[in-house]
């Protein structure tokens, strides 16, 4: 029976595998950014542990100065209960006196710990920051890398394609045309209004000729 989930497990993640090869060759570039993001969620983990770390750090710090501080007032209780004579009373701040002392040595204790993991989890962190932002850097410049690619692909299937030969030039022979057809057709108009003009204004000067010689 454990071969038989070993060999479903085994057939899982080989089509598991099979299916992330088949993004990556389709989209490199998505499949990295579905890696950054599990990242990113990875290093906000480690941030919220070392929150929880420090604030665990901050509560032993604070039990660890209590208990001392019990452990003193005790002591100082026994010498006063002593120094009136009062055995019992001497007998039972020494004990407690004991017990917060050994309380404390177990906080400091506790309290080393936290503070050593703490610095191992912020080393962590900064060490997990670092990583995530060269990896940004490395996709920008692979995003890059593949827009050029891309863009020389598009370019080479526009220029050596049969389906595309001399069609874009087209396009700007087209533009030129119609930009020498509408200049021609703008300097024949100036033209001929040119002529309409002066040919206007001699028959306007002939009129006038006329009617001063009949005066």
């Amino acid at each position: 029976m454990s071969n038989l989930f070993t060999r479903i497990k085994n057939a899982i993640a080989a089509d598991f595998h099979e299916m992330l090869d088949e993004k990556e060759q389709k989209n490199p570039i998505a499949l990295l950014n579905q890696y950054l993001r599990q990242c990113e969620q990875e290093t906000e983990k480690v941030r919220k542990l070392v929150e929880r770390q420090f604030l665990l750090k901050e509560e032993f710090n604070r039990e660890y100065h209590h208990a001392s501080s019990l452990e003193e007032k005790r002591r100082h209780q026994a010498k006063i209960a002593a120094q009136a004579g009062e055995a019992e009373l001497q007998s039972l701040a020494v004990e407690e006196s004991v017990h917060y002392e050994e309380r404390a040595q177990k906080l400091k204790e506790a309290l080393r710990k936290a503070e050593t993991q703490l610095q191992e989890l912020e080393r962590k962190y900064e060490e997990m920051n670092h990583k995530l932002k060269d990896m940004n850097i490395k996709r920008m410049e692979l995003m890059g890398r593949e827009n050029m690619a891309r863009a020389s692909y598009r370019i080479n299937q526009v220029i050596q394609s049969d389906a595309y030969v001399n069609k874009p030039f087209a396009r700007f022979e087209e533009m030129e045309s119609y930009l020498d057809r509408l200049e021609h057709q703008v300097n024949s108009a100036h033209h001929c209004n040119t002529i309409d003009a002066r040919i206007a204004q001699l028959e306007k000067d002939r009129k006038n000729k006329e009617t001063h010689s009949i005066s």
